[in-house]
């Protein structure tokens, strides 16, 4: 080998050849999921159909949530400029950040701390739940992974949660989260619900997903949302036009069933 040549274990091309961490790729497709071919990309390994499902339901929950959060109104404000469909779709993924998406991992890494005080001390998860609000109120960190500015009950959160029990994922991450939910009006003295970025989190726990890997699956998801924002911007508003976020009007089909 040449001492330029470096390793990668990806994927190999070659003649007639593409395998994506050893399987044809022509042979995923049609058989595998797009987020079991992504899970084997990043993870090495197809995952089995439980955890397949998961991950598909979870790229499903954070596809969109209108025109209002950053990684779709920052695309908005670039597409009016006339900018690429590239070049759009990158300014609503640059927004994904600590604050917005960022929320999974720092739940995540909230969980893990949880869970480890809970089996270091041999408390229940109400008990370590209720000392962790407790110690995060008084150094006024923020509980990231609860509450909403729309949503008291999350219905993404309901069926992330319902199919984790569902599907064998009902670990002591899940069960730590909504002990954390129910800690939260104990100690604060308000309702601070679960939210799907928490439930997200609380999940990839359970799937023993690396944190810093946590923002990887909310951009797999959004893109698909910024992608359909900048089409109709592009498509159907006038450039360089005032975008208010307050002022939105939908008129798409009315609610239906799959």
């Amino acid at each position: 080998m040449s001492e330029n040549n470096w390793p990668t274990a990806i994927t190999d091309i070659g003649k007639n050849k593409i395998n994506v961490r050893g399987y044809p790729i022509a042979e995923l497709m049609g058989t595998a999921s797009f987020a079991q071919v992504a899970y084997l990309a990043i993870f090495g390994e197809l995952p089995d159909d439980k955890t397949g499902r998961m991950i598909d339901a979870i790229l499903v929950s954070s596809v969109d949530h209108g025109v209002t959060p950053p990684s779709i109104l920052s695309s908005l404000v670039v597409a009016s400029t006339g900018a690429s469909l590239s070049a759009s779709i990158a300014a609503g993924i640059m927004s994904i950040n600590q604050y917005h998406g960022g929320a999974i991992e720092n739940c995540m890494k909230m969980l893990i701390a949880a869970v480890k005080l809970q089996k270091e001390n041999n408390l229940s998860a109400a008990d370590a739940a209720t000392k962790l609000v407790t110690d995060y109120r008084a150094a006024k960190k923020t509980l990231f992974g609860y509450g909403h500015r729309v949503h008291t009950e999350d219905p993404r959160k309901v069926k992330l949660m319902r199919l984790a029990e569902e599907l064998g994922f009902g670990g002591p991450y899940v069960t730590m989260s909504l002990a954390i939910a129910s800690a939260l009006p104990k100690v604060l003295g308000k309702e601070l619900p679960l939210n799907v970025d928490g439930a997200i989190g609380a999940v990839l726990c359970e799937l023993n997903v690396p944190p810093d890997l946590s923002n990887a699956f909310f951009i797999l998801s959004r893109t698909a949302g910024i992608i359909a924002h900048v089409h109709e911007e592009r498509t159907r508003h006038k450039p360089m036009r005032k975008i208010d976020p307050g002022a939105w009007t939908y008129d798409g089909p009315a609610e239906r069933k799959p």
